[in-house]
């Protein structure tokens, strides 16, 4: 591997010393016959990011036309053609154009520097990143990003850490006994600083991620063996990186799968404990309505005992009168001993089995429906004590299997809550909070 080339560059509508202006840099990038001489077989451009060249310059043009400056003291004013209103970057990787298209894994390796390169852009840049385009024309992969200045003013010194830093120390002035050379080597100075701390940026986001170096051996003055053991270094640094990335990965694919499979779990667990407690709300309701109907029946039973208590109550009555009757009987009897006795025994004989069988026959009959309804009654009663006693099992053998039902759907919660887990706090376990 290679070391990190990174350039920043900006350009004016009025040519440099080298001829070079915001239309020249993107005729180049539009392969123009005459800004792309130096390409032996040009190539339209590949656009990696945002709109093409063309519209590159119409945006900017349009912009440029739009922008105003205002001097101290002054009205706006157009800006003049010589202020620098295009930034633009260009990233090259060490691998070359036939290395890339002819070898899968280091085509592999570019796409990766790529979009890290061009992850790095929009980050640093964010919306006034406008393009990004790639051509395979030349010997090396190579991006070129076009940026535009957001102000009003278009001064694109805005959007270049090192010139943004000399300038902010030129505006503050020299020190005390600092005569304006100095000032101007101090503000040279932080020049260097910011566009050294820029090219370190670009070196953490993308270089060290690549295998790249940060500088080459010439700027070093390393000897063959220590920039090979640089490169060594850099390579398996980036192997580290594959791995540690691997590994993430891997982790975060293990947390998802888990985080769904808990999920599942507790979905699971939520549905049986439903399932159970609508069984259970059915079962009450059952117990109840059985409940209801012992009550019922046991009111039933109850009401034909007290029938068969007053129909006994009844033939108990009947009995008193029909031994008043014979009592009766007898008081008329002794009434009529004066009369001879064969008359007597004849009469008396005579009409004591005359009345005793009217009398006989009568509670006879009486006592045959008083036993009848009587025995009705008793076994409407034993049916009824029987129902009684069923029904009273029944509810016993209910409330036993009420209990027991609480008991599995206690078990049922804790296990839900020993499943579920707590309030997402966007960690790793991803669990949430059982239901109450």
């Amino acid at each position: 591997m290679a070391f990190q080339f990174v350039h920043l560059e900006s350009y004016s509508r009025k040519p440099d010393a080298k001829g070079r202006s915001v239309s020249f840099v993107l005729a180049e990038a539009r392969r123009d016959p005459a800004a792309s001489v130096h390409v032996p077989s040009p190539e339209a451009p590949i656009i990696v990011y945002g709109v093409s060249p063309d519209q590159v310059e119409s945006l900017h043009d349009a912009a440029v036309e739009a922008a105003r400056t205002t001097p101290k003291g002054g009205k706006p004013r157009k800006i003049r053609v010589d202020q620098h209103t295009l930034l633009t970057v260009v990233a090259s990787h060490p691998h070359t154009v036939d290395e890339v298209l002819s070898e899968p894994q280091k085509r592999a390796e570019v796409d990766n520097w790529e979009q890290l390169t061009l992850n790095w852009l929009r980050g640093l840049y964010g919306d006034a990143l406008v393009s990004v385009v790639r051509h395979e024309d030349e010997s090396h992969w190579h991006l070129h990003a076009y940026i535009m200045p957001p102000s009003l003013d278009m001064k694109a010194s805005a959007l270049h850490p090192g010139q943004t830093a000399k300038a902010e120390v030129m505006a503050a002035g020299p020190l005390e006994d600092e005569d304006s050379k100095t000032l101007n080597r101090r503000g040279d100075k932080a020049y260097r600083q910011a566009m050294r701390a820029w090219q370190d940026s670009y070196f953490e986001v993308v270089a060290v991620r690549c295998g790249l170096t940060r500088l080459g051996p010439a700027r070093r003055r390393l000897t063959r063996s220590e920039w090979q053991a640089e490169k060594t270094q850099a390579t398996a640094l980036r192997a580290s990186l594959d791995r540690a990335q691997h590994v993430r990965r891997k982790v975060e694919s293990f947390v998802s799968k888990t985080e769904a499979e808990t999920l599942t779990l507790v979905a699971t667990a939520e549905a049986a404990a439903a399932k159970l407690h609508v069984e259970s709300e059915v079962a009450i309701a059952d117990s109840v309505r059985q409940m209801n109907a012992a009550k019922v029946a046991m009111t039933a039973a109850l009401a034909t005992q007290d029938r068969a208590v007053g129909e006994q109550q009844r033939a108990r009555r009947m009995m008193a009168r029909v031994q008043m009757e014979a009592d009766r009987v007898q008081k008329a009897v002794a009434r009529v001993q004066r009369l001879p006795s064969l008359i007597r025994s004849l009469w008396d004989g005579f009409r004591k089995s005359k009345v005793q069988d009217r009398i006989q026959q009568s509670v006879d009959a009486e006592m045959f429906i008083l036993r009848e309804q009587a025995a009705a009654a008793t076994e409407r009663a034993s049916a009824a004590s029987k129902s009684l006693k069923a029904a009273e099992e029944q509810r016993r053998n209910m409330e036993g299997s009420l209990v027991e039902l609480g008991i599995q759907r206690d078990a049922a919660w804790r296990e839900l809550a020993k499943l579920r887990p707590p309030e997402k706090e966007h960690s790793l376990s991803g669990r949430v909070s059982p239901k109450p």
